[in-house]
């Protein structure tokens, strides 16, 4: 993730890549250069919360009419002049992330994973899922308590929760200062745990 040339960092400047695995096809070059106004939009408001979404789509694709968008510097280049003022790392950081994971599918591979984790789980055994950021852990949360990502409750005749699982621990387990001081990365993690309902 720190190499320069993996462009996921917005402290190199590197190729628009972001694939965590390089076999995948599509990069964050396509999307910047290849996706509609509404498509980039899309994607920076669900991906990144961020609330211009539209105005930094078509800044990106404005700057991309007169030459590719290739770099990871040429992209933060466009997007500082739709930042908030004094918020301009925070910004880029979110843009970055709704391009990695609209780059490697990540939310559907986390949905994935948790539905086909349930199934391997033997009853009583447990999930542990660290996620990084609020769209992640809606996704593990919903699941845990409900059995889906999207949080729907099913009950059974005598009104119990169908979901398979339950949460070990109602709130995420959050790092300490000692660790987070050993790794910064920890302040966004958030653990959950759940356990396989016994048949």
């Amino acid at each position: 993730i720190d190499e320069a040339a993996r462009g996921f960092s917005t402290r190199f400047d590197g190729e628009l890549d972001m694939r965590m695995d390089k076999r995948g096809v599509l990069t964050a070059a396509d999307i910047v250069n290849g996706y509609s106004t509404e498509e980039l939009a899309d994607i920076f408001r669900n991906y990144g919360e961020i609330r211009n979404s539209f105005r930094l789509a078509t800044a990106i694709v404005q700057a991309r009419d007169s030459r590719k968008v290739s770099t990871t510097g040429q992209l933060q280049d466009v997007a500082r002049e739709c930042a908030p003022r004094g918020q301009e790392n925070k910004y880029l950081a979110q843009i970055f992330q709704a391009i990695r994971i609209e780059v490697n599918r990540e939310l559907e591979s986390l949905e994935e994973f948790l539905i086909k984790g349930l199934e391997c789980l033997k009853p009583g055994g447990r999930m542990a899922i660290i996620s990084y950021h609020s769209l992640e852990d809606r996704l593990v949360k919903n699941f845990f308590r409900s059995g889906n990502t999207r949080g729907q409750v099913e009950r059974d005749f005598y009104g119990n929760v169908n979901a398979g699982l339950h949460p070990v621990n109602r709130k995420p387990i959050l790092a300490g200062q000692d660790e987070i001081k050993r790794n910064p990365r920890a302040r966004s993690a958030k653990l959950r745990i759940a356990e396989k309902e016994q048949a």
